[in-house]
């Protein structure tokens, strides 16, 4: 159940005045690749003029779209972008800068892969937000579905270890989630070592 007490504990008065919305869906294709599309639109509740253009309210100010295809490794094999909506004509001129991407893997290294190749004028500052959520959705969106390929197998961890556990806070393995629903791989806390701070494993959503 969504809790909305937080959203609406505000004490003062107040008025939606923009609205950013980020949605990535996941695709199985019948060739067995899987597409990851991701999209990020912002709109605003007032008439605005961008670049001497006016802009109603509700009419998007940024939709950029990006569509990237992935094997069960979570190597990306195809990557396109689309600008739907921009507030300069000159937005998608970044000549399919996102092709880039094609030869990353998700897991490993990807974020400062993206800075490298796309970070700056290289690329649309947007879309390159959009590529920071990929890995997270890519294995929630898998999950379930098909055997995630590790690229490089991990120091200390059994191959066949639920991919999600020791990832986050609540799934350490000296916490209380995993000692109820994955007994089999729960750890007590070592004296010497604080609550909550179990190795962590080395794939790119534990990296900078």
């Amino acid at each position: 159940m969504r809790d909305t007490s937080a959203a609406s504990s505000s004490s003062s008065n107040r008025r939606l005045v923009h609205r950013r919305s980020l949605s990535i869906e996941v695709y199985a294709r019948d060739d067995g690749l899987w597409d990851l599309q991701a999209e990020l639109r912002d709109v605003k509740t007032r008439d605005v003029t961008l670049s001497e253009r006016p802009r109603p309210a509700g009419v998007p100010v940024h939709d950029m779209l990006l569509i990237v295809t992935i094997n069960d490794a979570l190597d990306i094999v195809d990557a396109q972008s689309h600008t739907l909506f921009s507030p300069y004509a000159s937005c998608g001129d970044h000549d399919q800068a996102y092709r880039r991407l094609i030869g990353l893997n998700l897991l490993r290294g990807f974020r400062a892969a993206v800075r490298e190749r796309l970070g700056g004028v290289l690329g649309c500052t947007h879309l390159t937000e959009l590529t920071q959520v990929l890995p997270t959705a890519a294995i929630q969106g898998l999950a379930g579905l098909t055997q995630i390929d590790l690229p490089v197998s991990e120091a200390g961890r059994s191959a066949d270890m639920p991919f999600q556990l020791n990832r986050c806070h609540a799934l350490r393995l000296d916490g209380a989630a995993v000692a109820e629903f994955y007994p089999r791989w729960a750890q007590p806390a070592a004296p010497q070592r604080a609550r909550g701070t179990m190795p962590t494993p080395q794939v790119e959503d534990e990296t900078p």
